[in-house]
């Protein structure tokens, strides 16, 4: 017995047989005693065609609005959950993100959580209700409704989790639990039952799609218990641990990639304090998220420098910079999108010497040129051309031991 938070995402709504599904699979919970709270994402599909539906009025649609047509892909689920839970004779009632108090900065389209009231999820919890949240969602300081941006529901549910002081935190998605690579990429990759917080916010960050990064830095910061589980078979997930709960650790736990690369290149830029604030400051301005970034430095008070942004914004990030250029004298710019970033991470590599070394060896064994390389305590990424990303990852996946026996 005690209070279970449990989130289904798109997939698992996505029609009015698996809203029945997941009414069974929540009543079960219901009945062992526990105090349930279910988040919702809108029905697989219907965000898009919410979106596209905007784009047909406008080409531009303002911000404000479109959160508030968004919203109602959220709304439309929590209210066919209860309904459907109400029909067969349980108690439950939906609830909107501003009735259940998530409180949010005003960055329309991607806002952050600020806070969590839960007041009258707390209240109809007493009165032993199923309390049904409509996930991706909430309001800024004006009352306005927000959105938190694409995977927002996991945020959703993290977050009133760790309000709710939840006991645990039950993720339920298509697939079931974390694996130590894409299962669609390699099929030798397996599933962990257990992986730490900081292992599951680098795969988050580099490509890993099963969790949205915020809901993990929620689970991190506020040591909420969350299982990644299938909505459609009863198997056991993998459980994200806080901390160091292991003796030893592997080396590498998982190997990720991400096609949503693009680099972008300034050559002979005059070696001079201050310019680097120059070329990244648009960047900044633009909200342009930069990864990777590499210096080379020439004779003649000259260097190249080179970065990374998201795909979706390379052609914007490269305008922006062709003017940068011209500002202060850099020879060249040019980019390429068609690259790849390939991972290997693990909390083991912390106290293990010569992970990149493998890496590197590996990939030169399959002739995969390594075009850009950073690392982190727990995570080493190369950047390689995106026709070799997938192979890239099942020869790391051998060369580190992770395939299934």
């Amino acid at each position: 017995m005690g209070l279970i938070v449990q989130k289904f995402g798109g997939t698992s709504v996505a029609n009015p047989d698996r809203i029945r599904n997941v009414a069974k699979r929540v009543a079960r919970t219901y009945d062992a005693g526990n105090d349930v709270v279910v988040i919702l994402s809108a029905m697989a599909g219907v965000t898009d065609g919410l979106i596209h539906l905007a784009n047909k009025m406008t080409e531009t649609p303002d911000r404000r609005e479109l959160d508030v047509l968004l919203a109602t892909g959220e709304q439309t689920t929590a209210a066919l959950l209860s309904m459907t839970l109400k029909s067969m004779n349980y108690p439950a009632r939906s609830l909107l993100g501003f009735q259940a108090e998530v409180k949010t900065d005003c960055a329309f389209g991607n806002a952050r959580i600020v806070e969590v009231g839960a007041g009258q999820i707390k209240n109809l919890l007493t009165d032993h209700n199923i309390v049904v949240v409509a996930g991706f969602q909430g309001c800024d300081t004006e009352g306005n409704i927000t959105t938190l941006g694409r995977g927002g529901s996991d945020t959703s549910a993290v977050a009133i989790a760790a309000a709710l002081k939840a006991d645990k935190c039950e993720i339920f998605t298509d697939v079931d639990g974390i694996y130590t690579a894409d299962p669609n990429v390699c099929n030798k990759a397996k599933k962990l039952s257990k992986i730490s917080c900081e292992e599951m916010l680098e795969m988050a960050s580099l490509g890993a799609k099963v969790l949205h990064l915020r809901s993990v830095e929620f689970a991190l910061k506020h040591h909420v218990p969350v299982y990644v589980r299938s909505s459609f078979n009863e198997e056991e997930g993998t459980m994200l641990i806080n901390g160091e709960q292991d003796m030893e650790r592997p080396v590498v736990s998982g190997i990720t990639y991400s096609k949503n690369e693009a680099r972008i290149t300034l050559k002979k830029v005059p070696d001079q304090p201050g310019i680097a604030a120059k070329i990244f400051g648009p960047i900044s301005d633009a909200n342009i998220n930069v990864d990777m970034i590499i210096q080379n430095t020439r004779a003649g008070g000259q260097t190249d420098l080179t970065f990374t942004v998201p795909k979706n914004e390379y052609q914007k990030a490269l305008d922006l910079e062709r003017e940068v250029a011209q500002q202060i004298g850099a020879e060249d710019v040019f980019g390429d999108d068609n690259i790849a970033k390939v991972s290997v991470i693990g909390v083991g590599m912390k106290s293990h010497s010569g992970v990149a070394a493998r890496m590197f060896s590996a990939l030169a064994k399959e002739n995969i040129n390594i075009i850009m390389i950073s690392t982190s305590e727990i995570r080493i990424s190369c950047v390689v051309e995106q026709r070799q990303a997938e192979l890239a990852v099942r020869v790391l996946h051998t060369a580190f031991g992770l395939d299934r026996e």
